[in-house]
């Protein structure tokens, strides 16, 4: 848990573990997203709340534009997973794989203590994992989203000036 300069220790959210499906024929595929957003001000350019999602229709009567803070970084992305889970339910279709679900909300932070759970879930909620998709990316424009393949990692540092 990160220490403020006052000395007073913040508690981190929890993050989210979830599973669906153990069938040892099916690969595992790990689901990684985030829910915590960046700061916004309706005054840094947004024509409605940043933090209530509004529906504002498109252009043809099907398309549903909904804006608000992170509803692409990355609560859409999120809620595309588990809607395709919930659709392959609801026709009553077998999973083609095993799902294991990570949510944190600190990406936007750095992660701070998701390395310490990876490692100790290694051995344990990790260790039948085939796959793992990192859902936090972009559309290259309104018809193409992008499709990430590979990720070089992060670093991530700290400087104090005094």
């Amino acid at each position: 848990s990160p220490q403020l300069p006052d000395g007073q220790v913040l508690p981190l959210p929890s993050v989210i573990l979830g599973e669906l499906g153990k069938d040892p024929q099916n690969p595992t595929v790990c689901f990684y997203g985030h829910v915590d957003v960046q700061p916004a001000k309706k005054e840094d350019g947004w024509n409605t709340d940043p933090y209530t999602l509004t529906e504002i229709s498109g252009v043809h009567l099907f398309i549903r534009n909904l804006y608000g803070r992170g509803a692409t970084d990355n609560k859409g992305p999120v809620l595309a997973w588990i809607n395709a889970v919930e659709t392959f339910r609801a026709l009553k279709l077998a999973m083609p794989v095993n799902f294991k679900f990570v949510i944190e909300g600190m990406e936007e932070a750095g992660s701070l203590g998701l390395e310490k759970l990876l490692e100790e879930e290694n051995q344990c909620f990790f260790s039948d994992v085939d796959y793992i998709v990192i859902s936090d990316n972009l559309w290259l424009s309104n018809k193409k989203p992008a499709l990430t393949y590979g990720s070089r990692g992060n670093a991530c540092f700290f400087v104090e000036v005094k």
